[in-house]
């Protein structure tokens, strides 16, 4: 997977491209086509390191962002916090889609559904 790495203040090295690679390498086990993954890295004026990391989704978009003063325990933490919202993302979508044709067979209600058809002779007409 590709994305991007912006930093201003911090040069990026090899083994934090590795670390950031490593991460996202473990959220394409979800399946869902992620566009244009980008990382931010900030540092703060007491030598506090910030990720913020956006990736669009195709109905959404994931944002974490993550502080602290080693940078690769920072990665770890965006890395929990994006897999954390990946999952949320994908068992949301399963169970919006999940249950219809339950439902529709009455078995989502409790409801028992006749198994033989009752013809039309079979119904009595209430007069009013």
């Amino acid at each position: 997977m590709t994305f991007e790495i912006t930093s201003k203040e911090i040069k990026v090295t090899a083994p934090m491209r590795e670390k950031l690679a490593m991460k996202y390498a473990k959220l394409e086990r979800f399946n869902i086509p992620m566009i244009n993954p980008h990382v931010t890295i900030t540092k703060d004026k007491n030598c506090i390191k910030k990720l913020e990391a956006s990736i669009h989704l195709p109905q959404g978009q994931l944002l974490a962002v993550s502080e602290g003063e080693d940078l690769y325990a920072a990665i770890t933490i965006l890395g929990q916090k994006l897999e954390r919202q990946l999952n949320k993302y994908s068992d949301k979508h399963a169970a919006h889609s999940s249950g219809k044709e339950q439902c529709r067979a009455g078995v989502i209600s409790g409801e028992e559904l006749p198994d033989e058809k009752v013809s039309d002779d079979e119904l009595e007409v209430a007069e009013y």
